[in-house]
């Protein structure tokens, strides 16, 4: 998953994890064998500020010294019609696992095959904000993914 966007101070911020490998098996016409399977290396995040990326792998949010990895595996995916597509499934992070709903579009043509998704989730169902970073005053609890792939044969 590429972008995220999360509040800090009422303020919006973007970033992105830089690392991450994902197998995806996906027919628009046979979605019963198709499946998402995504493992992000945490250590990757990167919001352009160094010391926040600090903050954002410390004990307290990542904790990507005991977690480096999160993991989302599809359940169910379903057709939504012009060409949107749901899906949900669990993702797993600091250990936590809850199901996490997807939307997203699939698009292919002679110069390949691409899906554009998007989810929400809320940092505190997966501890994400231990301490002081419990507080949604400062930082919110919504985290906005979007992801874009590129899909090879």
């Amino acid at each position: 998953m590429r972008k995220q966007t999360a509040t800090l101070a009422g303020a919006e911020f973007e970033g992105e994890f830089r690392q991450f490998a994902a197998d995806i098996s996906f027919d628009p016409d046979d979605l019963a064998t198709s499946a998402f399977d995504v493992t992000i290396q945490m250590t990757s995040v990167d919001t352009g500020d160094r010391e926040r990326d600090d903050i954002i792998r410390g004990e307290d949010l990542f904790a990507t010294q005991r977690w480096p990895t999160a993991h989302y595996v599809t359940e169910k995916l379903t057709d939504e019609g012009g060409g949107r597509f749901g899906g949900t499934g669990k993702l797993t992070i600091r250990d936590v696992s809850r199901e996490v709903p997807i939307g997203f579009t699939y698009r292919a043509d002679a110069a390949g095959a691409w899906l554009n998704g998007q989810a929400t989730l809320k940092r505190l169902d997966f501890g994400v904000g231990q301490g002081d970073w419990k507080d949604t005053e400062w930082v919110g609890n919504d985290v906005r993914v979007a992801c874009s792939l590129g899909l090879q044969p």
